[in-house]
């Protein structure tokens, strides 16, 4: 059995509690310290879980971490993934690997010539709830894959981050905040994305932040906060995209596959598990058991999936790739949408291997 491979976390905002508490259900790697600019934040977590709280330079420069995992907000993803490169560091970061497609394809190529390997969430598309539906159209159970539909509403992150005017600037919105978890999700079941068009627009102009020390304040959006983009995917399928801040009374996280022969619907490509359903032809709907990894499935999968891609010298599927690629889509949303025309998409990634379950994992209720 291999040693558990050390982790450090850069970064110790709301998603570093997530990774540090599901850190414990993966072998593959240990969480050994933790760092953040604001020193009380990264004191905080490596005292509720036991890390060294170091400075971000002490981190990145230890010579007993092999990967750097980068929770940073997004407009730092850059320059972090950049100092773990040139430290000789592994990264495995949260979504998206830039704000840029430009400055994603260039941490991926500065990886690939350094031999180092750069994983980017979500990696929800690995649980079993996707991977069943993976599954399910590679067996033709819908038949010939025909388009797809994804749609997410809700009101932005006022209600319950500190710091939500970051999820409003030019580099997040709706399409590269949240959109990256719909995107992998078709990009993982269907294939890359080859040309997209679409509209973005801003319908409330100012917010107000609701918790944290800065209750009270408000702010404006720098992006568009409310955008609905057509695709196309290799292969001819088509897909319609929603993504909007702009439905405070709601949670909308809908997923759809649409065949010659039948439909799924998925559950939410932000949270692991959920139901599966899938209509055959003209009958009605019916739920999908399928195997899941229990605790595994959560936020670090892709992590530890990337681990074992290391020492086993194969691709990792949540990869810099997959992350520059889905950001290249998100980006070409926008100018089609600032521009009024089609923007096509160069430099296309594989889609990722299928990740059946094992087969003697836990099953989800179907």
């Amino acid at each position: 059995m291999r040693s558990p491979v050390r982790v450090g976390v850069v970064g110790c905002g709301v998603i570093s509690r997530h990774y540090a508490e599901n850190a414990r259900a993966f072998d593959e790697f240990d969480i050994v310290a933790c760092a953040d600019l604001d020193a009380r934040r990264g004191e905080a977590l490596a005292l509720e879980h036991g890390y060294a709280a170091v400075s971000v330079d002490e981190l990145v420069g230890d010579p007993t971490i092999e990967i750097v995992l980068n929770l940073t907000p997004p407009n730092a993803h850059v320059a972090v993934i950049k100092a773990a490169l040139a430290a000789g560091k592994h990264v495995y970061t949260e979504k998206p690997i830039a704000t840029t497609s430009r400055e994603g394809a260039s941490l991926v190529e500065k990886a690939a010539r350094l031999g180092l390997r750069i994983g980017c969430a979500p990696d929800i598309f690995l649980g079993g709830a996707y991977q069943a539906a993976r599954g399910l159209i590679d067996e033709g159970a819908i038949g010939e894959p025909l388009s797809a539909s994804a749609a997410m509403l809700l009101g932005g992150q006022t209600t319950w981050h500190p710091d939500p005017d970051i999820f409003f600037a030019d580099g997040a919105g709706p399409l590269l905040d949240m959109g990256p978890y719909y995107l992998t999700a078709l990009v993982a079941l269907l294939g890359p994305v080859r040309a997209v068009t679409g509209f973005a627009s801003t319908w409330i102009d100012e917010r107000t932040i609701e918790v944290g020390p800065r209750a009270g304040e408000t702010f404006r959006s720098s992006t568009p906060t409310h955008t609905t983009a057509a695709l196309e995917l290799t292969g001819g399928v088509t897909a319609a995209l929603v993504a909007s801040f702009e439905a405070p009374s709601q949670y909308v996280c809908d997923v759809r596959i649409y065949g010659s022969d039948g439909v799924l619907e998925l559950p939410d490509p932000n949270s692991f598990g959920g139901t599966v359903r899938l209509r055959r032809g003209r009958g009605g709907w019916e739920d999908v058991s399928y195997a899941t990894r229990g605790a595994r499935e959560s936020r670090g999968l892709g992590l530890a999936e990337m681990v074992d891609a290391i020492a086993t010298g194969r691709p990792h599927r949540a990869s810099g790739e997959l992350g520059e690629h889905v950001v290249a889509a998100a980006r070409a949303i926008l100018e089609a949408a600032a521009k009024g025309k089609t923007v096509t998409i160069g430099d296309l990634p594989a889609q990722p291997a299928a990740m059946p379950v094992p087969v003697d994992a836990e099953a989800a209720p179907g």
